[in-house]
């Protein structure tokens, strides 16, 4: 900044006042300072600025796995939310990788950003200590913590299991079998438990079945897909809760090969992932409002940062059934 106060002949006050108060300055002083920026290719180093300032005004996101995009349209809300407030984001993927989230979480601490929007990969409280532990307030998405741990926002995957297997039940179906991840991914667990609940209250008319995948992608998808190919025609079931639309699009690729879909066997997924959209055969999925949820998260988040009377909380937003031709006969 002193080079550029030289080139334009003015104080290093006015040219601070050029890039942060503008409003202060007469119009002939500003085009003089900002020729001399350009003629020297000065750029502002934020980072010290922040330092100078004791706050960060960049927030930062982590998501799971960017191919999703439910975690698209919490990054568009997210980057709404910090815009309304002044914010900016930057966003990283880990790509379902542990190592990789953990990476970028000490990235963006180490940069000193005002605070860190979490959908991890797994839950992570022990992430979430850590930065907190350094002054960086954290915001975990799809994953619940107690309020005095921090805020969270989720939606209510329980009542979105429910739903999907309530709708699949509605629709005729007697046979229900789950295709999800491993229990520890609470999302999913809890997917699986609303769908019990709501095959419990048929009291033993309808059956559920688990089918347990590697991972909630369409390759897994169609590796289901073949298990349930392989049975005996009535071995099979006839309504398939996939955990993820993803999950649900690998099914519906592999069993549309030899089945009529839905006559033979109806597929629901969870997401409303732009993927089952545009599938040949349109999916029916349970919806999560993840503008919504990026929104709220980065309004808390920066009530947390600037500490406007902040109080933590846990927000819960609700699913939405979507019905499309996978699941509904004509």
């Amino acid at each position: 900044m002193s080079d550029v106060a030289a080139r334009a002949g003015v104080a290093l006050g006015t040219v601070s006042n050029v890039l942060n108060h503008p409003d202060k300055v007469a119009e002939a002083t500003l085009k003089r300072v900002h020729s001399a920026i350009d003629e020297l290719g000065f750029v502002r180093n934020n980072q010290a600025r922040s330092l100078a300032m004791g706050r960060s005004t960049t927030l930062g996101l982590v998501v799971t796995d960017i191919g999703n995009s439910f975690f698209v349209d919490i990054a568009r809300g997210a980057e709404e939310g910090a815009a309304a407030n002044g914010m900016t984001l930057l966003l990283a993927n880990s790509d379902n990788d542990y190592a990789k989230q953990e990476t970028y979480l000490d990235l963006f601490d180490q940069a000193r950003f005002a605070g860190i929007l979490l959908a991890p990969f797994e839950a992570a409280p022990e992430s979430a200590h850590r930065l907190r532990g350094h002054g960086r307030p954290v915001l975990l998405l799809n994953v619940a913590v107690p309020v005095d741990e921090g805020c969270s926002i989720v939606v209510d995957n329980f009542q979105g299991g429910y739903l999907a297997a309530r709708h699949l039940i509605d629709e005729g179906r007697r046979r229900l079998a789950f295709v999800g991840g491993p229990d520890r991914l609470e999302p999913l667990l809890e997917r699986r438990l609303g769908a019990e609940r709501a095959v419990a209250e048929t009291n033993g008319a309808v059956t559920l079945e688990e089918i347990i995948v590697g991972a909630v992608n369409a390759p897994e998808g169609r590796a289901a897909g073949s298990i349930i190919l392989d049975r005996a025609p009535e071995e099979r079931p006839d309504g398939v809760f996939a955990a993820s639309d993803l999950l649900a699009l690998g099914l519906v690729q592999t069993l549309s090969a030899a089945l009529r879909i839905p006559d033979d066997l109806a597929v629901i997924g969870y997401d409303n992932n732009s993927a089952v959209r545009e599938s040949a055969i349109p999916i029916s999925t349970i919806a999560q409002p993840g503008r919504e949820m990026g929104e709220i998260g980065a309004r808390l988040l920066w009530s947390e940062v600037a500490d406007e009377g902040h109080e933590h909380e846990h927000v819960v937003l609700a699913p939405a059934l979507i019905a499309r031709a996978s699941s509904v006969r004509r």
